[in-house]
């Protein structure tokens, strides 16, 4: 990974830079501005002026992957990105503890996310990473933790000696001066995936963290493949090998969210596992977790539900009655209409429908333009508008027929 140029990080680590970072508040962009002359003005350098509020800015956002560990940590814009949520990389630690390992080797540790993790199980940590950068960070924000020591090297050419755990997180991003790019080939990260199965091909305890959109067909065999969300947000696959693969799982759905952790797995490659019945669109539609998706598994909560598909390669999930279900969103059907936008618009007119909220599967069609369609000046669900009024609509494909579903959002506890 290249990131950001070392000047923008050594002010910082200086005992004037990292003091004048510890004095400042949550960062405010309204306050930038002001903050920036006063700091000047009290006789800090451009630099460091400019390198503090970088990472006071850096810090805030990060509190929504890190809590309040975040203000005592050092960030890169890149880094940040595609550091791993402290919870998520808690669980990613527990495999190997439950797996007995001892001593993990983080090879691409980034900002040292996982790397904080696995220390604080009290497993002995060696992070590596290639950037010099990112190593710096990483390093600062090891400090706390005696069992963890920060190496600057390229991970697939670190000596292994003493280690009996491997965790990856490949670079899955280039930098340029004009931001960030996704790569999407698993041979093009850094290290790549064929990096990551000779690993595993040794015998040790390999995870390896990957983009959320790889293909089943990109997931080696042998390994358990885990899509993780949070909050709605899939994040994550984790490919898990050897030890810290769990026997008779290969794919798996967790779901995090307000109300813990729920979990649906199968012993199943992708080509197999359940097949769930087809149906019409009544009593209650299923909108299943990104995660669920994902992992294939769209058929078995079908069933859990006692419902039924409404078309065998379109991810809604009918039932006719309502099931508490981490798994997935719900709602009550009201209308089923054909998607016909003239009588579409009649309808929205007729209802005095004043806010729209439009979601879509199967079909090319684009909720903001088909908004302005249907509600001149219209607004998504939750904007203020002159009519209270306010309704959810459902596009999708049955078949070759194309329809729009009226519903109602419900609440599951």
């Amino acid at each position: 990974m290249t990131d950001a140029p070392q000047e923008h990080i050594a002010p910082i680590l200086t005992p004037e830079g990292w003091e004048l970072l510890a004095s400042l508040g949550p960062y405010r962009e309204d306050d930038a501005f002001r903050l920036t002359a006063e700091l000047r003005k009290a006789g800090h350098s451009p630099e460091l002026v400019s390198a503090v509020l970088t990472q006071s800015r850096l810090r805030t956002k990060a509190e929504a992957k890190f809590g309040e560990f975040a203000r005592q940590m050092i960030f890169t814009q890149a880094g940040l990105e595609q550091a791993t949520r402290l919870t998520v990389a808690a669980r990613h630690a527990q495999r190997f503890v439950e797996a007995g390992v001892g001593h993990v080797a983080d090879l691409g540790c980034g900002l040292g996310a996982d790397a904080m993790a696995l220390a604080s199980m009290d497993l002995v940590v060696t992070a590596v990473e290639m950037d010099e950068t990112t190593a710096a960070c990483a390093t600062m924000n090891l400090i706390p933790f005696r069992n963890a020591s920060v190496v600057h090297s390229d991970a697939t050419s670190v000596s292994l000696e003493g280690v009996d755990g491997v965790w990856l997180d490949p670079a899955r991003r280039t930098t340029s001066t004009s931001g960030t790019k996704r790569i999407w080939d698993p041979e093009d990260f850094s290290p790549p995936l064929s990096f990551v199965e000779s690993l595993a091909g040794s015998g040790r305890a390999v995870g390896v963290k990957m983009g959320p959109g790889m293909p089943h067909d990109s997931v080696p065999a042998g390994c358990e493949a885990q899509w993780v969300s949070v909050a709605g947000d899939v994040t994550e696959v984790a490919l898990w090998f050897n030890a810290v693969r769990r026997p008779g799982v290969r794919r798996a759905a967790l779901v995090l969210g307000a109300l813990g952790a729920a979990e649906l797995t199968s012993g199943e490659d992708f080509d197999g596992g359940p097949a769930a019945p087809l149906g019409p669109v009544e009593g209650y539609l299923y909108e299943p977790d990104g995660a669920v998706i994902r992992a294939g598994l769209v058929a078995d909560v079908a069933l859990q539900l006692g419902g039924h598909l409404v078309d065998e390669h379109i991810a809604y999930i009918c039932a006719p009655e309502l099931h508490n279900t981490p798994f997935a969103k719900a709602y009550k059907v009201l209308e089923v209409m054909p998607f016909n936008v003239k009588a579409l618009k009649s309808w929205v007119k007729d209802q005095g429908i004043g806010v729209l909220d439009i979601k879509k599967r199967g079909m090319a069609v684009t909720p903001e333009e088909l908004r302005k369609q249907l509600l001149p000046g219209g607004k998504p669900a939750g904007a203020k508008g002159k009519s209270k009024k306010s309704a959810t609509l459902v596009l999708t494909r049955i078949g070759e027929d194309r329809v729009a579903v009226s519903v109602e959002p419900v609440e599951l506890q």
